[in-house]
């Protein structure tokens, strides 16, 4: 997914009330694919907050029609210093990258596309998809895998059903289930869980851990306190235990954590880097590769950083034509962590 934001860090969403502890992320309306595309709710990065483990980027879509809406119709875009990560509660999604992977999306199953030091890829909803709902996720990758090459994971994991509950680990371990998905990051957690009307689900929580809790559907409490719908409800480290109790509906929620990632990190468009001269560098690198501002190849291949030129890689003739970078802001890319 391509984030069309030009300025992301300058955006500041009203930040709910801290109430037992719980710090409620607002969600902002942002078009996916241009100005009369699907839209999605954004609720990471803020300013206020860059950073939830490793994760960095959260959008929140549907349900929406796709004949209204026009469904996710992203063409070709790069990514470099991240991971993104698909799930999706309802519909089908078609995915296909520079490093030669191709997979469908499709509910209860992980794709995990590791950028590292530089991908592009494309994602479009299936002609059979009627509805689309779901959530697209980025990592960041420490500085130690930020340039590694670029690969691919899939994964189905299975239920772990309660009496009232059903969760699904995709990433990290919780509730004695693991997925063997590799991040590439300090240890990271994502996992699905959703309740029947009245259920109640305990979960022991990793205190090193900070979290990230997003009320998809229904009515829900955590830990006594009323949640917000489409709100991302932030959970310092050192909690150990967390109490999810859906109301007169059944609820879902998305559960994100992990430890602290520890370092700054600039991310711009669809890059993240460390400096503001890197994510030029990035920029000028795809835009040269598409055509869209030519620019003669590096002085050595591969670039510096290990990354063969083309960065971004080549991708199959026939295809929708790329999207061009945005225009940079007129001021230095600040980095935030």
């Amino acid at each position: 997914m391509s984030n069309l934001e030009a300025t992301p860090e300058e955006i500041v969403c009203t930040e709910g009330d801290r109430t037992a502890g719980v710090e409620f992320l607002a969600p902002r309306e942002v078009p996916l694919g241009g100005p009369r595309a699907m839209p999605v709710r954004r609720t990471l990065p803020q300013r206020q907050r860059s950073l939830i483990g490793a994760w960095c980027f959260l959008d929140h879509y549907g349900p929406a029609l796709v004949p209204a809406s026009g469904g996710m119709r992203v063409a070709r875009h790069p990514h470099t210093g991240l991971a993104t990560v698909s799930w999706l509660f309802t519909g089908e999604i078609a995915h296909r990258d520079s490093a030669g992977f191709e997979a469908m999306v499709r509910p209860g199953e992980v794709n995990l596309m590791v950028a590292g030091r530089g991908i592009s890829h494309q994602e479009f909803s299936t002609p059979e998809t009627t509805v689309l709902h779901g959530a697209q996720l980025w990592i960041a990758l420490p500085d130690a895998t930020r340039n590694m090459a670029p690969t691919f994971e899939h994964y189905a994991p299975e239920p772990v059903r309660g009496e009232a509950s059903e969760l699904r680990v995709f990433l990290g371990s919780l509730a004695g289930s693991s997925s063997p998905v590799t991040t590439y990051t300090p240890p990271l957690l994502g996992a699905e869980a959703v309740l029947r009307a009245g259920g109640r689900l305990e979960l022991d929580l990793d205190p090193s851990f900070e979290h990230g809790i997003l009320l998809d559907t229904g009515s829900m409490l955590l830990d006594g306190t009323p949640m917000a719908v489409d709100h991302l409800h932030y959970l310092r480290p050192g909690r150990r235990r967390m109490v999810l109790e859906a109301g007169e509906s059944p609820a879902r929620v998305l559960i994100l954590g992990g430890e602290p990632l520890g370092e700054q990190i600039v991310m711009w468009w669809n890059f993240v880097g460390r400096t503001h001269d890197e994510v030029v560098a990035y920029r000028a690198a795809w835009q040269a590769e598409i055509g869209a501002e030519p620019a003669a190849p590096p002085a050595g291949t591969p670039y510096p950083d290990g990354a063969p030129y083309p960065r971004f890689g080549p991708f199959p003739d026939g295809q929708p034509d790329p999207l061009p970078a945005p225009v940079l802001p007129n001021a230095q890319l600040r980095p935030r962590g």
